[in-house]
């Protein structure tokens, strides 16, 4: 059935052929052939009958002669990838070069033609238009495909993001009780704490009453002692005893995660040397100490003073494991590219070896447990072994321990390698460059504890400085009020009031902005970042003497 008017069908055929009798001849042909075809008036009814639905378009070259084509090209180039609307073009035997151009430039914006040379036989005609035809519905069977694609993509987007909210709510239910589970665990942490405070404060207890029987005695006997060399002996005992108080504080600062390490580079032969009156007077006179440490022995990055502590708990534990007397042998070697439970590298293994009753697998294995002990209540803190693993790790490396019952322990520290040299000073070099060099330096000294406050002025007395002392933040904001000539203020952190250190200094500075600050406390690390942020020094309690003369000079020498 021929089609003339404008309303377009599948498999419709567009005939633009507008001299002689060429379209309603071509038309009637494809009409008999079965194929559904209209007649176009002109170019520009062709281009408005143009749509997704026409399969096929025949046109005369002349017809498009001399015309505007860019709307028809336009709607070439803008089709979607799905479609190519095939062309038959019908040409006239004329090869002149314009002809021919005008040919290869139609052949280029159409794309998808086919060239009928007159005069064109009618079966070659109507196969060339099936030809179109069937390659049109394959175009229209792709349309379909990618519809059914996008459709099921669209669905599958679908599922994935319905997929997507169910593992969302599944995340969020695990992640609640992951929490609740936390919660959980803190408790019983919490509960276990309160469970052991009672052998630990036994612990606790029991060592510092040995140390103040320790100082308390020796100052009896000052007073009642003569001889020069045995009040030396006296002080000794008393020095050591307050050192191993503030080791024990150390190590209680540090279980609660209040003490920082402070690692640099350590010669452990000089330093380990530098302990053998400590060792002695820790251990029994049936307990000897040994060491064999390599020649080459490489420097360590640890801190110093958490080093002695850990090897005097280890001897200790391990003179407690020998009631009957025997031999701690102190190791050391190097061991180079060493690979265990800490990251590859070069270490130092440290061991205290000892010819004990050992232990069995199950303490082995609680050994460096918070508060866990063998020992009798009161008798230990607890805290030893744990505070020696925690500054392995704390160092960068690891510790172990192989014991077997009646064959003694080894307990191994692998610290890490210094690359390097250990500084070589003398305890005593900070106080001798300054005593004298101080005198007419007045210090304002802002300590809340009479005891304290009285020691502390005794050493700035016996660095050259002028000391005056005040009770409180307030009491010092009140000296530095009435024009006295003040070089340092050296004040605890921690006082009665509404002011503490920081807080003073903070106002010092508003008052006085070159008078130099120099703060002290207990809790040096649980203070320290509130004073650094600052941009003030801390000095830990308890000081020596050569730590308070290096901390003035640097504080002065800031200003």
């Amino acid at each position: 059935m021929l089609r003339t008017d404008a309303q377009p069908v599948r498999d419709c055929v567009l005939i633009l052929a507008p001299i002689g009798r060429d379209a309603t001849a071509s038309a009637a042909l494809l009409q008999n052939a079965g194929i559904a075809a209209r007649i176009c008036d002109g170019l520009a009814a062709l281009v408005a009958a143009l749509t997704d639905d026409v399969a096929s378009v025949f046109v005369a070259e002349e017809a498009l002669h001399g015309q505007d084509t860019d709307r028809l090209f336009d709607w070439v180039r803008l089709q979607p990838p799905w479609s190519d609307l095939p062309f038959v073009v019908l040409t006239s035997r004329r090869d002149n070069p314009a002809v021919a151009a005008r040919r290869e430039a139609l052949v280029v914006h159409l794309r998808n033609v086919s060239l009928l040379e007159r005069p064109v036989q009618a079966v070659t005609l109507t196969s060339t238009i099936r030809a179109a035809i069937r390659a049109r519905a394959r175009q229209y069977e792709i349309r379909t495909h990618l519809l059914l694609h996008e459709q099921a993509a669209a669905e599958l987007e679908a599922l994935v993001q319905a997929r997507t909210r169910e593992l969302e709510q599944a995340n969020q239910k695990l992640r609640n009780e992951m929490a609740e589970r936390a919660r959980a665990e803190d408790a019983l942490r919490q509960a276990q704490r309160i469970e052991a405070v009672g052998q630990l404060t036994g612990g606790v207890a029991h060592d510092f009453n040995n140390l103040l029987m320790v100082i308390a005695g020796g100052l009896e006997m000052l007073e009642r002692q003569e001889d020069q060399k045995r009040r030396q002996r006296l002080l000794q005992g008393m020095r050591m005893a307050t050192e191993r108080g503030a080791a024990l504080t150390r190590q209680l600062l540090a279980f609660a995660r209040r003490q920082k390490l402070r690692p640099e580079p350590v010669d452990l032969t000089r330093q380990v040397g530098g302990m053998h009156d400590l060792l002695d007077r820790s251990l029994r006179g049936d307990i000897k100490v040994a060491t064999a440490f390599a020649n080459d022995l490489w420097p360590v990055e640890v801190d110093p003073g958490e080093l002695e502590l850990v090897l005097l708990n280890l001897a200790v534990n391990a003179r407690d494991a020998m009631p009957r007397g025997g031999t701690i042998t102190i190791h050391a070697r190097n061991m180079p590219h060493h690979a265990g439970a800490m990251p590859d590298g070069d270490f130092v293994e440290l061991s205290v070896i000892d010819d004990g009753t050992g232990m069995s697998p199950a303490v082995v294995a609680r050994a460096f447990e918070p508060f866990f002990t063998t020992k009798e209540v009161g008798k230990g803190s607890g805290l030893g072994l744990a505070q020696v693993y925690g500054f392995a790790q704390q160092s960068g490396g690891h510790a172990r321990i192989v014991s077997e019952v009646g064959s003694g322990t080894a307990i191994s520290l692998m610290l890490p390698r210094s690359h390097k040299l250990p500084a070589m000073r003398s305890l005593d070099d900070a106080t001798v460059g300054l005593v004298g060099q101080n005198s007419g330096a007045h210090v304002l000294l802002v300590e809340d504890d009479d005891e304290v406050a009285a020691l502390v002025s005794e050493m700035l007395l016996y660095l050259g400085f002028t000391v005056t002392r005040a009770a409180s933040a307030a009491a010092a904001l009140g000296a530095l009020a009435n024009e006295r000539r003040i070089d340092l203020v050296f004040s605890d952190i921690m006082m009665p009031g509404s002011m503490n250190g920081v807080e003073l200094a903070r106002e010092v500075r508003k008052r006085r902005p070159d008078l130099p600050v120099l703060l002290t406390s207990g809790y040096a690390d649980a203070s320290k970042r509130a004073a650094e942020a600052e941009g003030i020094a801390v000095l830990a309690k308890p000081f020596r003497l050569d730590l308070l003369a290096k901390a003035t000079r640097e504080t002065l020498h800031r200003h």
